[in-house]
C-alpha cells in the first residue's frame, strides 16, 4: 500500500522556521540527513497495518524550552526542534544532551481542517521518551509511560470550536539512572552503549474519525494447512452489535474473499490456493475494513495486509530445527541497532530505513535480529514487503547496580560504564525484580507483541538478552507464548538460559567459536558471534577516540579472511550438529563500535554484497 497524503495543509507553518533550522555539526551525517527538512520530514502514514485516508502530519518544527521538573508549565518557550528527532540528535537542530533533572517541552499550533468538522479528533504519538504528559489548550489531556509504544488520545472535548489550537507536551526521561526499558541508552556512552534519545523521536499525527463510532484495531491470524485467516477487528468502547464489520480481501487489486460481522467478533475467511510468505517469496494480501452503522452507513475504513505463513519447530536430520512454511530453513541475519549518526534511534527518513533492509538481504541474510530496540511500524512494513525475517527483542532496562565487576578499564581502552547495567550472570539465578518494575516491563512487552501482532516478517520474540534486567525467565517466556502462540520464543539470548522455550541460544566472540549444546526438544542457535573490527578513518563517528571491534583489523583483505573463517564454522555447524540460526554482529557500526559490514553513516560496504551472497548460499540448501 502507499501512504496517502492529503492536499491541504492544516497547520500554520512560518518560513522564519525553515531558517532558523539547522542540523548540528560535528558528527558525520549519513546521505539522507541532507534531504531533510522541516517540511518533508517523515511524512509517510505511520500505521501501514491500519491505514486511513483522513489523517494529517505533526511533524516538523515545534517550540521547545527545557526545565527542571519542579518549575511550572512555561509561558514562554526558549528555541525550535525538528519533531520527531531527539533532543540529542544532530537533525533536531538542538543537539543537547537530557540528564534526569531535565523536563522537556514542546508546544505546537495547529488549525482543524474545516472538512473534519462533526468528526472526533484522535492525537496520536507513535514513541515518547520517556514520561510524558499532553495538554491541549491549556487543558490536561493524560499520560503515557513507556518509551517504544504508540499511544494516542481523543482530544476533541478540548478543542477551541475555531481558530488555532495548541498542543504542549512535557516529558522526563531517566535513561539508565532510572529502571525504564531502554536498551543501549546510556549517559555516558562507550563501548556497547550509545548517545540516549529523549523525547519524541518518532511520528506524531491527527486523525479524523467518526463522532458514531470507529475501529481501533485488527487482530490477523493465518492457518497454511487450512488456508484460512481469521481476522477480528476491534472497535472502540461504543461500538455496539447492531454494527458491522466487513472485511474485503485482494490479491493483486482483485477481491478473492470477503465476509461481514458484528463489531467486536471474529470473521474467519477461506483463501484458495493460498500463496505462501517467505523470503524468497513475500506475497502479501491486501485487506480493507469497512464499518457501518444499523443504518447501513459506512461510517470507517482502514486498510491493511497480511502474509500466510507458520513458523515452527520441526524434526530435521535428527535435531530441532526451524521451519518456515513446515520446511526446515536456516535463519541467517546481522544483529541490527537500528541506530543513525544523525537521528540516532530515529532515521533520517523513511528511504534510508528501508536501505538498510535492502542491502542486508542483498548480502544473503535472510534474517535481521532486531536488537533491543522497537522500530517504527514502517520498519516492519518494509520486511514484510521485501521478504526477510525479524527475531524482534524486547527492549532491556533495570535498575543500575552501584559495584562495578573487574577493572575500571578494559584491553580496548573502554571504560566500563555499561557494566552499571543491572544484570544476571552467566551462572547466576533470575533477578528478583520489584512489582513496579516487573508491571512497567510486562506491560511493554504486552504492547510489543500486540502492536505487532499482524507482521508476517516477525518470527522470534526475544524477551530477555544477555541476562540485561532478566527475571522469572521461564514465566515471561510462557507469558509472550501465551499472548502469541503463532510465533517461537527464545527466552534470553546468549547466557543465563534456562530450560524453558522453543530456542536455545548462546553468544561466541572467539575468533574459534565455541560449539553450543544441543536439546532434545528445543532449536539451537547462535544468537550473536563475529563482531569483527575494520576502521574506516574518514567514516568514523569519534575518529579521536579507541573504535574497537571484538578482533580489529586494518585492511578489507584481513577483514574478509576473518569473515570467512568464522562464517565456515557457522557452515559446519549447521551440516553435522544441527544449528538452525546464526547472528553475525553487525549490520552497521555504531558510535564506537566498528564492526559493522557497513561503516556508521552507511557511506562504506566493507564486504562487497556480491561476495558475501555468494559465500551464504550454501546455507539454505536444504529449503530448496
Amino acid at each position: 500500500m502507499k501512504p496517502h497524503f492529503l492536499p491541504f495543509v492544516f497547520l500554520v507553518v512560518l518560513n522564519s522556521f525553515c531558517q532558523e533550522w539547522q542540523p548540528i555539526d560535528g558528527k558525520i551525517m549519513s546521505r539522507w540527513a541532507k534531504e531533510v527538512t522541516p517540511d518533508n520530514v517523515w511524512q509517510e502514514y505511520p500505521r501501514p497495518q491500519f491505514e486511513r485516508s483522513t489523517w494529517k502530519n505533526l511533524n516538523g518544527m515545534w517550540d521547545y524550552v527545557i526545565l527542571k521538573p519542579n518549575q511550572p508549565k512555561p509561558k514562554s518557550y526558549e528555541g525550535k526542534i525538528l519533531v520527531p528527532f531527539s533532543f540529542e540528535s544532530a537533525l533536531s537542530g538542538v543537539g543537547r544532551s537530557i540528564t534526569p533533572e531535565d523536563k522537556m517541552w514542546y508546544r505546537k499550533k495547529f488549525i482543524i481542517p474545516s472538512e473534519w468538522r462533526g468528526k472526533r479528533i484522535l492525537l496520536n504519538f507513535e514513541a515518547v521518551d520517556h514520561d510524558t504528559n499532553v495538554w491541549i489548550n491549556d487543558i490536561f489531556v493524560g499520560s503515557h509511560k513507556g518509551g517504544f509504544d504508540r499511544f494516542s488520545f481523543d482530544i476533541t472535548t478540548f478543542l477551541n470550536v475555531r481558530g488555532d489550537q495548541t498542543i504542549e507536551v512535557s516529558v522526563k526521561d531517566g535513561t539508565n539512572l532510572s529502571p525504564q526499558l531502554r536498551g543501549k541508552q546510556h549517559f555516558k556512552p562507550s563501548g556497547i552503549v550509545y548517545t540516549p534519545v529523549s523525547g519524541i523521536w518518532q511520528t506524531v499525527w491527527l486523525e479524523g474519525v467518526s463522532d458514531e463510532a470507529y475501529l481501533g484495531e485488527v487482530k490477523i491470524t493465518t492457518d497454511i494447512e487450512k488456508g484460512t485467516v481469521k481476522i477480528t477487528p476491534f472497535g472502540h468502547e461504543a461500538l455496539r452489535s447492531s454494527y458491522k464489520v466487513k472485511a474485503s480481501i485482494y490479491k493483486n487489486k482483485s477481491k478473492i474473499a470477503e465476509g461481514s460481522v458484528s463489531a467486536n467478533k471474529l470473521i474467519e475467511l477461506k483463501i484458495r490456493e493460498p500463496k505462501l510468505w517467505s523470503p524468497d517469496n513475500p506475497n502479501i494480501y491486501d485487506l480493507k475494513l469497512t464499518l457501518t452503522n444499523p443504518k447501513g452507513k459506512i461510517i470507517d475504513q482502514v486498510d491493511s495486509y497480511f502474509g500466510m505463513r507458520k513458523i515452527s519447530l520441526g524434526n530435521h536430520k535428527g535435531v530441532k530445527y526451524l521451519f518456515l512454511n513446515n520446511k526446515p530453513l536456516f535463519h541467517y541475519g546481522t544483529l541490527d541497532q537500528g541506530w543513525w549518526p544523525d537521528g540516532l534511534l530515529t532515521p533520517p527518513s523513511d528511504a534510508a530505513m528501508r536501505y538498510d533492509i535492502e542491502i542486508t538481504k542483498a548480502m544473503g541474510f535472510n534474517m535481521i535480529r532486531k536488537h533491543v530496540k522497537i522500530e517504527p511500524d514502517r520498519w516492519y512494513y518494509h520486511c514484510d514487503q521485501l521478504g526477510i525475517l525479524v527475531w524482534q527483542d524486547m527492549p532491556s532496562g533495570g535498575k543500575m547496580v552501584e559495584k562495578i565487576n573487574g577493572p575500571t578499564t578494559n584491553k580496548r581502552g573502554d571504560k566500563k560504564y555499561y557494566t552499571n547495567l543491572q544484570h544476571v550472570g552467566r551462572t547466576d539465578g533470575d533477578l528478583n525484580k520489584n512489582i513496579t518494575e516487573s508491571i512497567q516491563f510486562e506491560t511493554e512487552l504486552r504492547k510489543m507483541i500486540n502492536i505487532h501482532y499482524n507482521s508476517p516478517s516477525i518470527v522470534v520474540w526475544v524477551p530477555f538478552n544477555e541476562g540485561w534486567g532478566q527475571y522469572d525467565t521461564c514465566r515471561i517466556s510462557d507469558l509472550v507464548k501465551a499472548l502469541d502462540s503463532s510465533r517461537l520464543v527464545i527466552p534470553t539470548s546468549g547466557w543465563s538460559l534456562r530450560n524453558c522455550g522453543d530456542i536455545y541460544d548462546i553468544h561466541t566472540y572467539d575468533v574459534d567459536l565455541k560449539k553450543p549444546s544441543y536439546h532434545q526438544d528445543r532449536a539451537t542457535v547462535i544468537g550473536e558471534y563475529g563482531g569483527i573490527g575494520l576502521p574506516i578513518k574518514k567514516n568514523l563517528w569519534n575518529p579521536n577516540t579507541i573504535n574497537w571491534g571484538y578482533q580489529t583489523y586494518n585492511s578489507q583483505k584481513e577483514l574478509i579472511e576473518s569473515y570467512e573463517y568464522k562464517f565456515n564454522q557457522i557452515l559446519k555447524m549447521k551440516e553435522m550438529y544441527g544449528l538452525s540460526g546464526a547472528v553475525y554482529t553487525q549490520t552497521t557500526d555504531v558510535e564506537g563500535e566498528v564492526n559493522g559490514l557497513l561503516t556508521y553513516d552507511r557511506e562504506v560496504i566493507k564486504i562487497p554484497t556480491e561476495i558475501l551472497k555468494n559465500l551464504h548460499s550454501p546455507l539454505y540448501k536444504e529449503s530448496n
